[in-house]
């Protein structure tokens, strides 16, 4: 055996070669440019003692700076409740892949089943699905769900205030499947609502997506787009931010038929880039248009509360080709992150989260603009994020920034710069963050 550690033989092996017709297994890499292919010998240490190999990580770990973040549109530097990690790295738990046989899963159906109800409190919709990759991947499972719920129609709307990040894997993933993506154009900060009543005026839109808080952290007023989408046969989905769903008006009450986000703010650490959540809610009327799966409650023989798998779609596993999703080891561990942080915080604990960035991010505000070096971007609401403008050279601010061990705000072009301010940062950390700024 040419491996160790690998079960076939030699004539195993060989069987194998002869079905696919090739003579080796480098054959099987013929077609890889032997540019891209690796040939020189691996860099890796010797041998190390238990102590050697902690001292040696504990150096590379000492290599990372630990900063302080005051950029967001997408990402939020929120507190993560120290239990989390201990609860999260238990063996029933840190093991658990798919929940197939209820009759030795209930420990896990049962945290799923927590977490779908938790969702759907957030978002004021029926059902939640467990889960997603993160919120661009549900987006775009979205964008499936009000084409398939349509009836002939594939075109779908979606605003440019929606994070330009999320908005880029929506398209990837209409480019592959025949749908026709309109972006609807912003207007002072938030979705020109205008050019959404021409385009439904068409009669060919499927559905329409818009965000809650949109890409510069503005609160957008949806009155009255629900029923002109569904006037026009079509439906509604909002991209929205779990946590500020505690504080703000729900999807559901803005007449969404459909919620997606990502659920990295409940908590979930940024560990450069993830892993994150994402979470897509709907009405009873798109649960079979809805990817992934739904646990339930029931009783059993006798009497006794139990969970099981209500409904998940067969075609991920018998015909891959037509299924709505191949997702699965992502509906567990994160999806279980965020089930114990909202138990945690319930919902007492969820508003005094926001209240605290509410009122950080204004101030920041306000000192940025008494400062003179900064001018309000937009006139609107904002929660924990939103975009200033300046002529100052903001490339070379947050370089200075960076030596001081503070993530700066984010350069989102034209003079514009966006700041978020979580319930982690304090008052004098804003006011090093200005003073910083000015000396810069």
């Amino acid at each position: 055996m040419s491996h160790k550690y690998m079960p076939h033989s030699e004539e195993d092996i060989r069987l194998m070669l002869d079905k696919v017709g090739v003579e080796s297994l480098d054959d099987l890499y013929s077609d890889v440019p032997a540019s891209v292919i690796f040939s020189k010998e691996y860099d890796l240490p010797s041998c190390m003692s238990e102590i050697e190999l902690r001292k040696h990580f504990k150096e590379l770990a000492d290599k990372n700076t630990p900063l302080t973040v005051f950029a967001g549109q997408g990402a939020y530097d929120h507190y993560s409740p120290s239990v989390i990690p201990h609860l999260l790295s238990r063996s029933e738990f840190y093991t658990a892949y798919t929940p197939y046989q209820p009759e030795i899963s209930q420990g896990t159906l049962q945290y799923i089943f927590e977490y779908q109800s938790m969702i759907s409190e957030l978002t004021g919709l029926e059902a939640t699905n467990a889960s997603m990759y993160d919120g661009a991947t549900a987006a775009a499972e979205a964008m499936f769900m009000l084409v398939a719920s349509s009836k002939k129609r594939n075109r779908v709307l979606i605003s440019a205030t929606v994070n330009d990040n999320v908005r880029k894997v929506v398209e990837t993933y209409t480019k592959f499947h025949g749908i026709e993506l309109t972006v609807v154009p912003e207007k002072d900060g938030v979705t020109n609502l205008d050019s959404i009543d021409e385009e439904l005026a068409k009669g060919d839109v499927a559905g329409v997506m818009l965000p809650t808080p949109n890409k510069y952290g503005i609160i957008e007023d949806f009155t009255g787009v629900a029923d002109k989408v569904h006037a026009a046969k079509g439906y509604f989905a909002i991209y929205a931010d779990p946590s500020t769903l505690a504080v703000l008006k729900t999807p559901g009450e803005w007449g969404a038929d459909v919620a997606c986000g990502d659920g990295q703010t409940l908590g979930m650490p940024l560990s450069f880039g993830g892993p994150y959540l994402g979470f897509i809610s709907c009405n009873k009327g798109m649960l079979r248009k809805m990817p992934g799966r739904i646990v339930g409650a029931t009783k059993d023989i006798d009497g006794k509360r139990g969970f099981v798998l209500t409904l998940q779609a067969r075609e991920q596993h018998i015909r891959r080709e037509k299924a709505t999703s191949n997702i699965c080891s992502n509906q567990s561990l994160m999806a279980l992150y965020a089930t114990i942080y909202l138990s945690l915080m319930g919902d007492k604990g969820l508003k005094e989260v926001n209240k605290l960035s509410c009122d950080g991010a204004h101030y920041l505000y306000h000192k940025l603009i008494a400062t003179g070096k900064f001018q309000p971007a937009f006139n609107k609401p904002f929660l924990k994020e939103f975009v200033v403008k300046t002529d100052l050279d903001m490339k070379k601010v947050n370089d200075y920034l960076l030596k001081k061990g503070i993530m700066g705000g984010r350069i989102i072009g034209d003079g514009m710069v966006e700041f978020a301010v979580t319930e982690k940062r304090t008052k004098e950390e804003i006011d090093t963050l200005v003073n910083l700024m000015l000396e810069a």
